[in-house]
């Protein structure tokens, strides 16, 4: 089966197909290293003529697939298709009629496998306490689809909620508001929604022995008991963070803030999964140094979380913009010279991936080519870097302020949307002809936007002076 025309890196047929809203009914079974339930899907048809459902899976045990008719679930017609080395192994599901568009509602019994990357289980001696065991998901780029069959595409934006049943003592959390827990025997279930839209890689789930320290009335830090103090000192000042992200972009719509402190082996510094926070405990430096990971991840709640590339191949949109949110954070809460040091390090970093990549490589443009590539083998800090640069020299080209209200304007006219580079673009167009003189919008179109979206190497401007370098 061949992979989406809108986004490669998916086998879905996300043409025809979107999901609306997803429920999770899962235990965790930590003697059998998996996760087991089922997920309830309630999406529609795009267009007329639909027959088929197809889902992306990656090392799932499919047990059961039903379709909802007259308001009852019956077995439905399905089958797993061949197996594409890279993305993985779609779930092809007959749906009744196809005569007209329609919505449907699909339940789907399932258990991961070993296989499957999404989930890291880990040891009780793999943990700070070396008591209980501990797991953690990590759904971006495409391995959500190893922790449920979905529509694995950040093109699709869905709300969820989940029923989590988990083994007493421990505790589990998920990237959605907690809405409440009951106690069944042995275990313990936890209840979560998610009413705000997101793609299918920002689903997290983590279990484990933790507890919580309150920082504000919308912000707490998560660990592991044993250095929940210190993570409470050293994360105190993510309310002030917060805030200062509103300043520079606009109010923060998600209701909660937390932040978790995970176990060494989390692969990343920081995974910015609505409401909680997935970040490495190497931050915890003992002097609240490293802030300005916790300044990325927050402003990911607008760039990404709020407003998401279309596909991997604008993950620019995501990275960019947020790299240039930070540093704008960073610049409010320590001085322009603590931004502009950050910039200069930025720049450096990019030569360098750059050059190790090699400048003809297409993998150097800003929207790259991802036929046939995991987008995590293509992984560097070219969009966050080329991508900050782009939004930094449009910065210069105009006004600081000027930036400030297209930021805002930005944000509110895309929220709750998957857009691609074209849409920025149109936008940036559409509002240097609406919104700025003639003078202006002349030097927003000699911006050479071509080179910088399609060519390798390095940006075709000089963009920062070497003032502080």
């Amino acid at each position: 089966m061949q992979s989406s025309i809108i986004d490669k890196c998916s086998l879905s047929n996300l043409d025809q197909v979107t999901t609306d809203h997803i429920h999770l009914d899962l235990e965790a079974n930590f003697a059998a290293a998996h996760i087991s339930g089922c997920v309830t899907i309630s999406g529609r048809t795009l267009e007329n003529g639909v027959s088929t459902v197809v889902l992306d899976t990656q090392s799932l045990d499919i047990v059961s697939v039903q379709l909802k008719k007259d308001g009852q679930f019956v077995d439905a017609i399905w089958k797993l298709e061949d197996t594409h080395p890279v993305y993985g192994q779609p779930l092809s599901i007959t749906l009744e009629s196809a005569e007209e568009i329609r919505s449907f509602c699909l339940k789907i019994d399932y258990v991961t496998t070993e296989q499957g990357n999404a989930i890291q289980f880990l040891t009780p001696e793999q943990t700070l306490g070396k008591t209980h065991p501990y797991l953690f998901t990590q759904c971006q780029p495409i391995l959500a689809r190893s922790l449920l069959p979905c529509q694995d595409s950040p093109s699709v934006k869905l709300s969820y909620s989940a029923d989590i049943r988990v083994p007493k003592p421990l505790t589990a959390l998920m990237s959605a508001i907690a809405t409440g827990s009951r106690d069944d025997g042995d275990s313990t279930v936890y209840s979560f929604e998610q009413k705000t839209t997101i793609p299918s890689y920002l689903i997290a789930l983590v279990v484990g022995n933790l507890v919580s320290a309150k920082i504000s009335d919308r912000c707490a830090v998560w660990s592991e008991p044993e250095n929940i103090d210190a993570c409470a000192w050293e994360f105190a000042e993510m309310e002030t963070i917060l805030q200062t992200a509103e300043e520079v972009i606009s109010p923060y719509l998600w209701g909660r803030y937390d932040l978790l402190v995970l176990p060494p082996s989390f692969p990343y510094g920081g995974m910015e999964n609505p409401c909680l926070t997935f970040v490495t405990p190497t931050l915890l430096a003992g002097d609240r140094s490293l802030t300005d990971v916790i300044a990325h991840e927050i402003a990911h709640s607008w760039s990404g979380n709020l407003v998401t590339a279309k596909n991997w191949e604008h993950f620019w949109l995501n990275e960019g913009w947020t790299t240039f949110l930070e540093r704008k954070i960073v610049g409010r809460l320590n001085g322009e010279d603590a931004r502009q040091l950050s910039c200069v390090i930025g720049y450096n970093n990019l030569g360098e991936d750059v050059a190790r990549i090699g400048a003809e490589s297409p993998l150097t443009s800003l929207v790259p080519d991802l036929t046939g590539i995991d987008p995590d083998d293509s992984y560097s800090r070219i969009p966050y870097e080329k991508g900050s640069l782009l939004l930094y020299h449009l910065e210069q080209v105009l006004d600081p302020v000027i930036l400030k209200h297209i930021t805002k304007m930005y944000v509110l006219e895309f929220q709750g949307r998957s857009i691609g580079t074209g849409d920025f673009y149109d936008f940036i167009k559409h509002y240097a002809h609406h919104y700025l003189d003639e003078n202006a919008e002349k030097r927003v179109n000699s911006i050479a936007w071509d080179v910088w979206f399609k060519s390798p190497g390095m940006p075709p401007d000089e963009v920062y002076s070497a003032t502080l370098s």
